[in-house]
Formats: structure tokens, C-alpha cells, sequence
């Protein structure tokens, strides 16, 4: 055969070639994207310029480094206590966000609620990731004084704007079927949410959950710089000091914890999703 047909008395190619797009009518809004990306990256390199003085970067950093060793383990006890301290208040932290989370995403999401209110919901959810959790905790200390409570109300409001946006994410992305079917049959909003939509979002909102918690931990070992409680307090009282093999152990003990957690996390998300997921496949 040769690849091409007749038609009307004359023969075409089988396959005609496609005509080829100018340049700018190929780009998608990835390409876009990478583009502004790349002449931001350009435009920031005088960001790498440093003081201009001539600084042996190596040798500034071998002598800092050579403070941390070897890590002064008299502190064990003091620094195992700070971090339970850590621990308790991102636990409580998470357990109030999620609390309130979970209606203010229902009211921030477009599928559940009017035009009105989720843009009023959604404003104030992006007000509250605008701030940075040093912020809140500096306003919570200022607020309730320095000590764990203040902690536990930073990281409160600092998570309700990230988990407010992803379980409103997660109300989203759920298929309104089953929801719509029990409220032509007369279910009212509480039991349509109740059966409709939380099923199938309950998976989304425990990961974005246990996420949570494993970052407010280490965001409680942060926000004691500023008297928020938690194993901040201690990490910045040596290096005021300049007391740096203990500041080492402490970091130890935090990277100890935050590996555990970082597997235990994982473990428990993959359990908890399969488990859930499954009777939705059924």
C-alpha cells in the first residue's frame, strides 16, 4: 500500500500532517508558570550576594557547628519535660482547630453553603494563614501571659486557617448525590451533612487531621521563643547564654521525636484511610 488514498482524482496522504501552533498558542498554564518562576529565581539572585565582605563561609561554619560537641546530656530530664509539655500543647491545639474547623469549612465551602458566606468564611480563613504562628503566639502571650496556655491558643488559631481551607477542599471534592437524594426525601441540612457529605470526606479530614498534628509539634517547639511555653523556652535560654552542647541535646531530642512521629503518622494515615475508604468501595 502506498500510505495515501484517491480522492477526487488526486491522491492525498493518509495521514496529513498537522498544522504546527505558533509558539505562544502552545504554552499552557504550567509553562506559564515555570516561566514567571524562572524571572523570579533571576530577578532574586542578588539575595545570594550576602554582605559583600569577604567571609570563609566553611570555616564560620565548622566553628559554629564545633560548639554542639559534644552535646552536654545533664539536661535530659529538664529538656524530656519541656517536650512533653511540647506535645500536650500541640495535641490540644489540633483538637480545638478541628473542632472549629469543621463548620467554619462547611461554611467556606461552595457546594454547602451561599455565595455571601463562603466569601466572608474564606477571607478570614486567608486572614489567619496571613499571620505566621511566631505571630499568634507573640499575640497570645501578650493576651493570656507567658505560659503553655498561650501556646495552645496560638496554634489553635494558626491551624483553623489551614485545616479550615483543606476540609473545605475536602467538602468540595465530594460527590452531592447521596446528599441531594435524602433531601428530596425530606432530611434536613444537619442529616443530609450527617449522611450525605461526611461519609466520603471523613478519610480527607482525618489526614489533613493527623497532618496537623504532627506539624503543630514541631511549631510548639518554635513559638516557645517568644514565652508560649513548650521546648522553645529552653532552646532559647541557651542560645541567650550561648550555652550550645545543651542546645545541641535539644535538638537531638527534637529530631528523635519528629522522626517517630513523622513514621508513626504515616503509619497510622495509611490504616486509618484504608479503613475508611473501604466500606465507601463496597
Amino acid at each position: 500500500m502506498s500510505g495515501a488514498r484517491p480522492r477526487g482524482g488526486r491522491r492525498v496522504p493518509a495521514n496529513p500532517p498537522f498544522p504546527e501552533l505558533p509558539w505562544f498558542q502552545r504554552l499552557n498554564v504550567l509553562d506559564v508558570v515555570l516561566v514567571i518562576f524562572l524571572l523570579a529565581v533571576v530577578f532574586s539572585a542578588g539575595t545570594l550576594a550576602g554582605s559583600g565582605r569577604p567571609v570563609n563561609y566553611w570555616e564560620g561554619l565548622t566553628r559554629v557547628v564545633g560548639r554542639f560537641f559534644p552535646p552536654d546530656w545533664s539536661v535530659t530530664g529538664s529538656t524530656l519535660r519541656a517536650l512533653g509539655e511540647t506535645v500536650q500543647i500541640a495535641v490540644m491545639a489540633t483538637f480545638f482547630s478541628v473542632l472549629i474547623s469543621i463548620p467554619l469549612a462547611a461554611a467556606g465551602a461552595r457546594r454547602l453553603a451561599p455565595l455571601a458566606l463562603v466569601a466572608a468564611v474564606r477571607m478570614l480563613m486567608n486572614a489567619i494563614r496571613t499571620i505566621p504562628s511566631l505571630i499568634w503566639a507573640v499575640i497570645a502571650v501578650a493576651v493570656v501571659g507567658a505560659n503553655p496556655l498561650a501556646g495552645v491558643v496560638a496554634l489553635t488559631f494558626y491551624s483553623m486557617g489551614y485545616l479550615g481551607k483543606f476540609f473545605s477542599d475536602a467538602f468540595e471534592s465530594v460527590d452531592l448525590d447521596v446528599a441531594e437524594g435524602l433531601k428530596a426525601i425530606g432530611a434536613g441540612p444537619v442529616q443530609c451533612f450527617q449522611h450525605g457529605v461526611w461519609p466520603h470526606a471523613k478519610p480527607l479530614i482525618w489526614s489533613s487531621s493527623l497532618w496537623m498534628l504532627e506539624y503543630n509539634i514541631r511549631s510548639a517547639a518554635i513559638i516557645g521563643y517568644v514565652g508560649a511555653g513548650g521546648i522553645g523556652v529552653q532552646l532559647h535560654a541557651y542560645a541567650e547564654y550561648g550555652w550550645w552542647s545543651k542546645f545541641a541535646t535539644v535538638l537531638i531530642f527534637i529530631l528523635v521525636l519528629v522522626t517517630l512521629l513523622d513514621l508513626l503518622g504515616e503509619w497510622v494515615r495509611k490504616r486509618v484511610t484504608k479503613r475508611l475508604q473501604k466500606p465507601l468501595a463496597e
